[in-house]
């Protein structure tokens, strides 16, 4: 009986996720005929457009539009999700299938007694930071209305997890620190072939420790914040945590005021992961870059700000040969972000896989090491 039970939801679960990415797939497409050669499938990408002019991109609901928001846009998700659900009945036997569509329906009704107001589809002053990987909650999709060519997935992000929609790069303002290091110039290559607008920070030029009055200007003009600058010797201290730490802050003080939560990519290490292994030359390097991650926890869980935490193995750069190019090292990290990824291990490895256990959930990393005379 009890296994019966668990069929039956696996089943169920499964038709539900299938179906919706179904939708998903068909919702991409109508994005992308906006522009195609093809009239007909331009007619169709105009009537999707209705359901962005009913939730605009300042996320406020426009009353004049719900009525053809039902007809162009709730109404074909709903037979479209339909349709995919029941191709299961050529796999599955009915009942798990007659419950999803069950569950559809009513589902529709709320949403039209609603006039297609629902958790995911109501105005937002502010857009959060708390964004799901596998499941879309109302900040996720609020990101699809405020950058409507990405965030597709509806319920489950599945098809973005495929299809790598899950973060606008294309038109948007980066600020990469670091640029003159081997990862910070290849994600500069890799982000301005991709589309962004890239302006770069140097340490000891536009900010030092307790300095930042020259970068202000240049965090305030930028939507995501890299931070890629470090050291492994000298000054390890302010270079891996206090910097850090204060230009997230200065940069989420600057974001209060914008639709939507600054975002934030920052470099870590595998030494969060095994620390100095008894070498006295990493004991500076360990201990700051543990005492960061450990801030990086809270920046992670916040919903003020879009936290992604990137953790290389050693990768080549002037310190060294690594394990892979800083090329290969950004191409890896931008494959996981561009899925919705918040924790992006970028390894050959696995220490940085292994170490995810440690930066999300072990309690020893609350405490800070001690501030140098340089703080």
């Amino acid at each position: 009986m009890v296994w019966d039970i668990l069929i039956f939801l696996l089943q169920a679960g499964l038709v539900f996720v299938v179906s919706t990415a179904l939708f998903d797939a068909l919702h991409w497409l109508l994005h992308r005929w906006e522009r195609s050669t093809n009239p007909l499938l331009r007619k169709f990408s105009s009537w999707h457009w209705v359901h962005h002019k009913f939730l605009g991109l300042d996320m406020q609901v426009n009353p004049a539009y719900a009525r053809a928001n039902i007809w162009f846009h709730i109404l074909p998700e709903y037979l479209t999700g339909m349709v995919g659900t029941a191709l299961f009945l050529l796999v599955f036997p009915w009942p798990p299938i007659a419950a999803v569509a069950v569950i559809r329906t009513v589902m529709l009704v709320q949403t039209l007694r609603e006039e297609g107001l629902d958790y995911n589809h109501m105005s937002m002053d502010r857009v959060g930071g708390k964004q799901g990987l596998l499941w879309v909650n109302n900040n996720y999709h609020a990101m699809h209305h405020v950058y409507p060519h990405n965030f597709f997935s509806s319920f489950t992000n599945a098809f973005d997890l495929i299809m790598g929609t899950t973060c606008q790069i294309e038109g948007r303002r980066f600020l990469v620190t670091g640029a003159s290091g081997a990862f910070g110039a290849a994600m500069v290559k890799a982000l301005q072939k991709r589309g962004a607008i890239v302006d770069t920070a140097k340490s000891g030029v536009d900010f030092s420790p307790g300095q930042y009055d020259a970068i202000r200007d240049k965090l305030e003009r930028a939507d995501v914040l890299v931070l890629a600058h470090g050291a492994k010797s000298d000054d390890c201290w302010n270079a891996n945590y206090v910097t850090f730490r204060d230009l997230i802050d200065l940069f989420v003080e600057h974001g209060k005021a914008r639709l939507t939560a600054p975002e934030v990519w920052a470099v870590g290490s595998e030494v969060e992961f095994h620390g100095d292994m008894g070498l006295d030359e990493l004991k500076d390097y360990s201990s700051s870059k543990r005492a960061f991650a450990a801030r990086a926890r809270s920046y992670y869980r916040s919903n003020d700000l879009i936290y992604r935490h990137i953790v290389p193995s050693s990768f080549t750069s002037a310190m060294g040969k690594g394990a892979m190019s800083a090329e290969t090292a950004v191409s890896i990290a931008l494959f996981f972000i561009t899925r919705g990824f918040k924790y992006v291990p970028v390894t050959l490895t696995g220490l940085a896989v292994l170490n995810f256990f440690r930066f999300r959930y072990a309690k020893n990393q609350g405490e800070e090491a001690p501030a140098t005379a340089g703080e």
